[in-house]
């Protein structure tokens, strides 16, 4: 039976801290009563907004991560709003900010509205794209999720400074890299904290970006910008 349930683009943050020494990774705890992966520990992420392709961005997300952003889809504008869509989920989830020092004309409603108070104008040059996976079919909610990774130097306010965020997730925390696999994560989260944990010790910019494609009639493990290498499920 095929499903039918929509899938949207999304954008999540990995920020690293202290990378050379004890590298830490900022994640929370989603609410119990949360339609999707409810009391999980994640990172700080979410749906692309159609207002996101609009945002200003004071430096795009560099290559080669522009173009292997851009493999396999025929959306214009798509890499623009996946930055934007990091930054504002980051503004909102954590009350950290991404961005320099700037003011905005006419800042959109909500939480870009906050963001824009602060003094700043967003920022994507910081983004790495290290992973992208769609959540596989009969979930009550489906994404095509990619992973953002930045060092947490980017960020411009208080790294210790939750204040601002909003209450979608909770205990927020920076987690020692070692020790997040132990905490109560999604399956995917797990394979991403694989790849990040590669990333700290071989900082060496890989051949290509993971991708686990989750469609209804295929599964499969590939790397954009390379080959598929293998079969494999996300159960």
């Amino acid at each position: 039976m095929t499903d039918k349930t929509a899938i949207r683009n999304a954008a999540t943050v990995i920020v690293l801290r202290d990378r050379e020494t004890a590298p830490q990774v900022l994640m929370g705890q989603r609410g119990a009563k949360a339609v999707f992966m409810p009391n999980k520990f994640v990172f700080p992420g979410g749906a692309v907004d159609r207002g996101d392709i609009d945002i200003p961005l004071a430096a795009p997300i560099p290559q080669p991560c522009h173009t292997r952003l851009s493999e396999g889809t025929d959306q214009p504008g798509l890499v623009h709003a996946l930055g934007a869509a990091a930054i504002r989920e980051l503004w909102e989830e954590t009350g950290l900010i991404l961005g320099r020092p700037g003011s905005w004309d006419n800042p959109p409603p909500a939480d870009w509205q906050t963001f824009a108070a602060r003094g700043f104008v967003p920022d994507a040059s910081a983004l790495r794209f290290v992973f992208r996976a769609i959540t596989p079919p009969g979930r009550p909610r489906r994404f095509d999720a990619r992973f953002f990774l930045i060092d947490a130097d980017a960020v411009a306010t208080d790294l210790d400074d939750f204040d601002a965020a909003c209450d979608e997730l909770s205990a927020l925390q920076w987690i020692p890299l070692a020790e997040a696999r132990s905490f109560d994560l999604p399956f995917i989260t797990e394979v991403v904290l694989a790849e990040v944990a590669q990333r700290v010790s071989d900082p060496t910019p890989p051949e290509g970006v993971p991708f686990f494609s989750n469609d209804d009639e295929n599964r499969e493990f590939r790397r954009l910008a390379g080959q598929i290498d293998r079969q494999a499920r996300m159960d």
